[in-house]
């Protein structure tokens, strides 16, 4: 179908450009009204996120993360956020995540939403491997963001607290020496918070019923130690904030208190902080402890 309509010669000039007018401007008129309505906080939210930026591609899919600048006060620091679930990393609109990283943005940090390569598909290997790929890439690209490199943490709740560990003690094989990366910067981050992570893999690769319910466990039992953050801890490791529900089932507290001790015997600046009545991922009133400890913890460890 035509998009002007030819008006008959009979008529006027004016009326045949009503005509065409007529016709182009309802779905201008209709993009205009939404741009209009669209709220100004909204609008500059908006213009603070930077989606999809690729760091790296596997399988012809690409690796992506999200950045989202503070409205104001930034502090040229910026704090990674794993986007994991059991080894599972969901994609959502950046512009709705706020509800929990909106804390952290306005306390002037930039926020990094990380995603790996998702279970079933990947296991625990590939999932540590891209998230020190995407670490390297905001290294390499930090200051274009107003981010000093020198000043990025991480965190992340369960598996994605897990992989938080993995990047703060930045190793290669167990018993080896951290790569030239890692040694220069690059890779490594400045501090570290994991909610109710799994710190050692060992015991529960390929056990029978759980790598059913989490596909990511099932990998050679042989690569378990690398990707135990607990089996990598070293006296460089950056100042890592370890917080726990004592009422886990899903991760219990002991794999929190294992770390600990490990972290203190090393000499790393560290601490550990018990939710009381909390279970598997914070909710409400629990939510907002973490949140405000968390914030403590990079404001004293990045800005300071």
């Amino acid at each position: 179908m035509p998009i002007f309509k030819k008006s008959p010669n009979n008529e006027p000039n004016g009326t045949r450009r009503i005509h065409m007018t007529k016709t182009l401007t309802r779905p201008l008129l209709l993009a205009l009204i939404a741009i209009l309505s669209v709220n100004p906080a909204q609008a500059e939210e908006a213009s603070n996120i930077i989606p999809d930026v690729v760091y790296g591609h596997k399988d012809g899919m690409a690796l992506t993360y999200d950045v989202i600048k503070p409205n104001d006060n930034a502090n040229g620091a910026g704090i990674l956020f794993m986007v994991s679930g059991g080894w599972v990393s969901r994609w959502s609109p950046p512009e709705n995540t706020k509800f929990f990283t909106g804390g952290i943005q306005d306390a002037g940090f930039t926020v990094f939403l990380v995603r790996h390569g998702s279970s079933p598909r990947y296991k625990v290997p590939d999932a540590v491997s891209d998230v020190q790929k995407a670490v390297t890439h905001i290294y390499e690209n930090a200051e274009s963001y107003g981010v000093d490199p020198n000043r990025l943490g991480v965190y992340g709740g369960s598996a994605g607290g897990h992989l938080s560990l993995m990047l703060g003690c930045a190793t290669g094989e167990v018993g080896e020496e951290p790569d030239a990366k890692a040694k220069s910067g690059e890779g490594r981050v400045a501090a570290v918070v994991a909610y109710f992570p799994p710190v050692d893999l060992q015991p529960i690769v390929n056990t029978p019923g759980l790598s059913e319910s989490f596909p990511a466990l099932i990998f050679p039992q042989e690569k378990a130690a690398y990707v135990s953050p607990l089996l990598h801890v070293s006296s460089d490791d950056p100042p890592t904030l370890l917080i726990h529900g004592d009422k886990d089932t899903l991760v219990p507290i002991a794999q929190s208190e294992t770390m600990i001790a490990a972290l203190k015997k090393a000499n790393v600046t560290s601490d550990f902080i018990t939710i009381p009545g909390a279970g598997h991922g914070f909710r409400g009133e629990d939510a907002k402890t973490a949140e405000g400890h968390l914030i403590d913890w990079f404001k004293k460890h990045l800005t300071e």
